[in-house]
């Protein structure tokens, strides 16, 4: 089985370390951190992610003007984009409910709690 791609982008260091280490962990994942916003659509293109976990408040830039710069962006028309985020709670974070057209998922999260988000918004293979 090939590994899918992740790119985290959170402009918190310690939290996207420990989320890469996590992830990696499971043997399931690659995984890239980037924590400035401003450098996300470029990360993404050097790292060609399956997917990509996008925090919203970040200085400089937002997650969401991150979004549409990947969208717009040919090269990365395969990336799944989902927002992890702690502008919602928990309780807010209901299965099917969309932020900006986007599925989300608040922080914190367990592990297996965000590896079942993560399968559940992976693009589907088409092979």
């Amino acid at each position: 089985m090939d590994k899918k791609r992740i790119l985290i982008v959170d402009d918190e260091p310690g939290f996207t370390r420990l989320l890469k280490l996590t992830l990696e962990r499971t043997g399931n994942f690659l995984v890239r951190e980037e924590n400035d916003g401003m450098h996300a659509l470029e990360t993404a293109r050097e790292f060609m992610p399956d997917l990509i976990l996008l925090d919203i408040v970040m200085p400089k830039i937002d997650g969401g003007d991150v979004a549409r710069q990947i969208q717009r962006d040919m090269k990365l028309k395969n990336a799944k984009i989902v927002f992890l985020t702690a502008i919602v709670s928990k309780n807010e974070a209901t299965p099917g409910h969309l932020i900006g057209g986007f599925p989300f998922m608040a922080k914190p999260v367990s592990l297996d709690a965000l590896t079942k988000f993560i399968d559940a918004n992976l693009p589907k293979d088409t092979a």
